[in-house]
Protein backbone atom coordinates (compact mmCIF):
# COMPACT_ATOMS: atom_id res chain seq x y z
CA UNK A 1 0.00 0.00 0.00
CA UNK A 2 1.18 3.36 -0.89
CA UNK A 3 0.38 7.26 0.21
CA UNK A 4 0.27 9.74 -2.26
CA UNK A 5 3.23 10.75 -1.97
CA UNK A 6 5.24 7.32 -1.73
CA UNK A 7 3.22 5.79 -5.06
CA UNK A 8 4.18 9.41 -6.57
CA UNK A 9 7.62 8.96 -5.84
CA UNK A 10 7.85 5.32 -6.90
CA UNK A 11 6.42 6.51 -10.40
CA UNK A 12 9.00 9.41 -10.34
CA UNK A 13 6.24 11.87 -10.78
CA UNK A 14 4.87 14.67 -8.51
CA UNK A 15 1.78 14.52 -6.35
CA UNK A 16 0.28 16.89 -8.29
CA UNK A 17 0.63 14.74 -11.32
CA UNK A 18 -1.20 11.86 -9.73
CA UNK A 19 -4.16 14.43 -8.76
CA UNK A 20 -3.83 15.47 -12.28
CA UNK A 21 -4.36 12.35 -13.76
CA UNK A 22 -7.24 11.15 -11.32
CA UNK A 23 -8.99 13.96 -12.68
CA UNK A 24 -8.80 13.44 -16.46
CA UNK A 25 -9.86 9.60 -15.62
CA UNK A 26 -6.71 7.96 -16.06
CA UNK A 27 -6.00 7.16 -12.71
CA UNK A 28 -9.01 5.67 -10.52
CA UNK A 29 -8.89 7.27 -7.11
CA UNK A 30 -8.82 5.39 -4.05
CA UNK A 31 -11.75 5.15 -1.55
CA UNK A 32 -10.03 6.73 1.96
CA UNK A 33 -9.33 5.06 5.01
CA UNK A 34 -9.62 8.08 7.14
CA UNK A 35 -7.91 10.76 6.29
CA UNK A 36 -5.60 9.03 3.86
CA UNK A 37 -5.86 7.59 0.80
CA UNK A 38 -3.87 4.42 0.06
CA UNK A 39 -3.10 3.00 -3.65
CA UNK A 40 -2.06 -0.46 -4.49
CA UNK A 41 0.51 -1.95 -6.94
CA UNK A 42 -2.13 -1.29 -9.87
CA UNK A 43 -2.18 2.22 -9.03
CA UNK A 44 1.80 2.24 -9.64
CA UNK A 45 1.91 -0.35 -12.69
CA UNK A 46 -1.35 1.96 -14.24
CA UNK A 47 0.99 5.64 -13.65
CA UNK A 48 4.35 3.58 -15.37
CA UNK A 49 1.84 2.63 -18.45
CA UNK A 50 0.94 6.41 -18.44
CA UNK A 51 4.41 7.24 -18.45
CA UNK A 52 5.88 5.04 -21.11
CA UNK A 53 2.69 5.69 -23.35
CA UNK A 54 3.84 9.07 -22.86
CA UNK A 55 7.40 8.46 -24.27
CA UNK A 56 6.04 6.79 -27.12
CA UNK A 57 4.41 10.18 -28.45
CA UNK A 58 0.65 9.54 -27.03
CA UNK A 59 -1.11 12.26 -26.05
CA UNK A 60 -3.47 11.54 -22.56
CA UNK A 61 -6.75 11.35 -24.77
CA UNK A 62 -4.91 8.40 -26.53
CA UNK A 63 -3.84 7.04 -23.69
CA UNK A 64 -7.13 6.71 -21.55
CA UNK A 65 -8.23 5.18 -24.93
CA UNK A 66 -5.59 2.93 -24.62
CA UNK A 67 -6.66 1.90 -21.20
CA UNK A 68 -10.10 1.37 -22.13
CA UNK A 69 -8.89 -0.58 -24.62
CA UNK A 70 -6.91 -2.98 -22.55
CA UNK A 71 -9.67 -3.29 -20.37
CA UNK A 72 -11.96 -4.42 -23.24
CA UNK A 73 -9.11 -6.23 -24.56
CA UNK A 74 -9.87 -4.63 -27.30
CA UNK A 75 -5.98 -5.54 -29.31
CA UNK A 76 -6.95 -3.96 -33.14
CA UNK A 77 -7.83 -1.03 -31.97
CA UNK A 78 -5.11 -0.74 -29.72
CA UNK A 79 -2.89 -1.64 -32.83
CA UNK A 80 -5.01 0.65 -35.12
CA UNK A 81 -4.28 3.42 -32.47
CA UNK A 82 -0.43 2.65 -32.47
CA UNK A 83 -0.49 2.56 -36.27
CA UNK A 84 -1.94 6.40 -36.57
CA UNK A 85 0.50 7.24 -33.77
CA UNK A 86 3.65 5.86 -35.73
CA UNK A 87 2.01 8.11 -38.98
CA UNK A 88 2.26 10.85 -36.89
CA UNK A 89 5.82 10.28 -35.68
CA UNK A 90 7.60 9.39 -39.08
CA UNK A 91 5.80 13.13 -40.10
CA UNK A 92 7.16 14.72 -37.64
CA UNK A 93 10.59 12.73 -38.52
CA UNK A 94 10.28 14.29 -41.66
CA UNK A 95 9.82 18.09 -40.33
CA UNK A 96 12.98 17.71 -38.23
CA UNK A 97 15.21 16.43 -40.98
CA UNK A 98 13.96 19.10 -43.31
CA UNK A 99 14.61 21.49 -40.74
CA UNK A 100 18.30 19.79 -39.88
CA UNK A 101 18.98 20.01 -43.64
CA UNK A 102 17.99 23.57 -43.89
CA UNK A 103 19.79 24.79 -40.30
CA UNK A 104 23.27 23.22 -41.80
CA UNK A 105 23.32 24.80 -45.12
CA UNK A 106 22.73 28.16 -43.17
CA UNK A 107 25.60 27.19 -40.71
CA UNK A 108 27.71 26.56 -43.90
CA UNK A 109 26.87 29.62 -45.50
CA UNK A 110 27.55 31.57 -42.69
CA UNK A 111 30.63 29.76 -42.29
CA UNK A 112 31.65 30.71 -45.42
CA UNK A 113 30.24 34.03 -45.76
CA UNK A 114 31.63 37.82 -45.41
CA UNK A 115 28.67 39.38 -45.76
CA UNK A 116 26.79 41.24 -43.68
CA UNK A 117 23.98 40.18 -42.46
CA UNK A 118 24.62 36.84 -41.41
CA UNK A 119 22.51 34.21 -43.30
CA UNK A 120 20.81 32.37 -40.49
CA UNK A 121 19.42 36.04 -39.10
CA UNK A 122 18.62 37.11 -42.70
CA UNK A 123 16.74 33.58 -43.53
CA UNK A 124 14.67 33.86 -40.18
CA UNK A 125 13.83 37.84 -40.99
CA UNK A 126 13.32 37.69 -44.76
CA UNK A 127 12.55 33.91 -45.51
CA UNK A 128 13.79 31.68 -47.58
Amino acid sequence: MFTIGKLAASASVSVETVRYYQRQGLLPTPSSQGAVRHYGDHHLRQLVFIKRAQAAGFALKEIKLLLDMDASQDHAQARQLALIRLQAIDQQLEQLQSAQAALKKLAHACEHSTNQPCPIIAAFIDGP
